[in-house]
């Protein structure tokens, strides 16, 4: 965080000029055990349009609500468009890491609400800390489009963990940012 504190900035100040609302975007996400934390990221939307999901829910290309995935999202700013194409707006999480309610590798945090429509199986990606990257993100990040098959990874990951299982997925990470693939 220390070294990255000129990125933050730069950041900071092409948000502010692209759109009128915060820098950053917090939310709650659940997380290892069914823990409930704030995540923070850097806001790549217009201000409030969390609050509009709803609204384009009609245009989730997964058809499945727990996996909420709009290729050219009508709510996302130009700059945030730029920040989520090289996965910059996920730096912030390092926050998330530093305070422990996160790690560097493993499954994504998911939605409290999503919790009501998981089926039994589904409950194991709640068995390691949620990572900044995981198998998911390596294995296709917004490409993988059937709930099954990231949990069938979260579960591949958990169940295989290695701290050479997390320095191969975070040596993947950077070449999977740079070809900005699936990354939306």
């Amino acid at each position: 965080l220390a070294l990255l504190w000129p990125v933050f900035l730069l950041v900071a100040l092409a948000i502010t000029l692209d759109s009128p609302g915060p820098v950053f975007f917090r939310q709650e996400r659940v997380g290892f055990g069914g823990r409930v934390f704030r995540m923070l990221k850097f806001r790549t939307m217009k201000d409030g349009a969390d609050g509009h999901k709803g609204d384009v829910a009609h245009l989730n290309c997964t058809g499945d609500p727990r996996l909420f995935k709009i290729p050219h999202d009508p709510r996302i700013t130009r700059v945030g468009r730029w920040l989520r194409r090289w996965s910059i707006d996920e730096l912030p999480q390092l926050w998330n890491v530093l305070t422990g309610s996160m790690s560097l590798v493993g499954p994504r945090p998911f939605f409290e609400a999503d919790l009501a429509a998981y089926l039994d199986h589904h409950f194991v990606r709640l068995g390691a800390k949620p990572g900044i990257t995981g198998l998911w993100q390596v294995k296709g990040r917004s490409d993988v489009v059937d709930f099954e098959e990231v949990v069938q990874l979260d579960r591949e990951y958990i169940e295989g963990w290695s701290l050479s299982l997390d320095f191969r997925i975070m040596a993947q990470t950077f070449p999977t940012v740079l070809r900005r693939t699936g990354a939306y």
